[in-house]
């Protein structure tokens, strides 16, 4: 953070408050069942998560390049739920509406990074379908757990500078008025809105960071629909058009649940009340993972296969233990 204070070499102070107070929904009565409504969907999503990882780590047979990516999806759902939903419940439930400087900036920071990493994780699973149906022959030497390991981490370490470096904008701020923030995290607009100095680099990267880490994983993502659209309208056969599809089936569904409403938000989401742009994002922040899970085990053929294997093993192991 030195680098960002030191203002090339000058000494500068900044102003910055003890505490962030969040605000929250204002003006709207009972919001209480609304955070334990939240509860129940991260305690489903901490389930979901955890079955989906401890049924790949267990099966032989989905340690393939393309479950990696679904392994490292459940691992970021389950990480992104647990950074946001346990402190919303302590903020609003136990009315811990205040929340220390350094402690709102690591929320934000974890709030982000894992929202973030989400998309990108999409475009890793893209990449293997668009690989598996239009270069069938050469899957298993263009995409190995090797490559695809190589380029989740280099997600994860692009995903933190990117973040870190709002982060560290966001300590070049002062803040001499309000310190509440009208939202139910500690969101990056919100809190650089709230300076009274100069905010234009928080200002600028307010938009550098949902071009790249939103809309342009989302633009890869089409072009690589379109990629596989075209090769298979080269296909003569309709089932096999049908089977390729179908394989696709619960990465679209993933991409429709998590852009759509993610993109909105940031897109038009200063231009309405606060209280629909909290409700909005925080469904979208926590909707996606629990549901992520449902449509791998419904969807996903190996996945059911694994479960029913793996549920068929304890069965057995309790019947000969009895």
């Amino acid at each position: 953070m030195d680098l960002f204070n030191s203002a090339l070499g000058r000494n500068i102070t900044f102003t910055r408050p003890a505490y962030f107070i969040i605000s929250g929904f204002t003006g709207i009565p009972y919001m209480q069942y609304y955070y334990v409504f939240l509860c129940f969907v991260y305690i489903a999503s901490v389930f979901g998560n955890t079955l989906v990882m401890v049924l790949i780590y267990l099966d032989h047979n989905l340690r393939t390049p393309k479950y990696v990516a679904v392994f490292n999806l459940a691992l970021v759902d389950l990480l992104s739920s647990t950074s946001q939903v346990p402190k919303v419940l302590d903020i609003f439930l136990f009315n811990h509406f205040t929340i220390p400087y350094l402690d709102c900036l690591m929320f934000f920071f974890f709030s982000y990074f894992f929202l973030s990493l989400q998309s990108l994780n999409l475009v890793a699973l893209s990449y293997d379908r668009v690989v598996a149906i239009m270069y069938p022959l050469h899957y298993q030497t263009k995409v190995t757990n090797r490559f695809m390991l190589s380029l989740i981490a280099c997600f994860w370490v692009f995903v933190t500078i990117a973040v870190l470096t709002a982060v560290g904008l966001l300590t070049r701020l002062s803040f001499c008025n309000s310190v509440v923030i009208n939202s139910y995290f500690c969101d990056h607009g919100q809190i650089y809105r709230l300076a009274c100095n100069d905010a234009f680099p928080s200002f600028a990267i307010s938009y550098v960071l949902p071009f790249l880490l939103l809309w342009l994983p989302f633009a890869i993502i089409l072009f690589s629909y379109l990629c596989i659209g075209y090769s298979l309208a080269k296909v003569a056969l309709s089932q096999e058009r049908r089977k390729a599809l179908k394989t696709c089936s619960a990465h679209i569904s993933l991409v429709i649940m998590y852009f759509i409403p993610i993109l909105m938000t940031f897109t038009i989401g200063a231009q309405v009340h606060p209280n629909a742009r909290i409700l909005n994002l925080s469904l979208a922040s926590v909707l996606p993972p629990m549901l992520n899970p449902i449509i791998y085990v419904l969807q996903t053929q190996e996945i059911k296969s694994s479960m029913k294997k793996i549920f068929k093993i304890i069965w057995h192991s309790r019947i000969t233990v009895k």
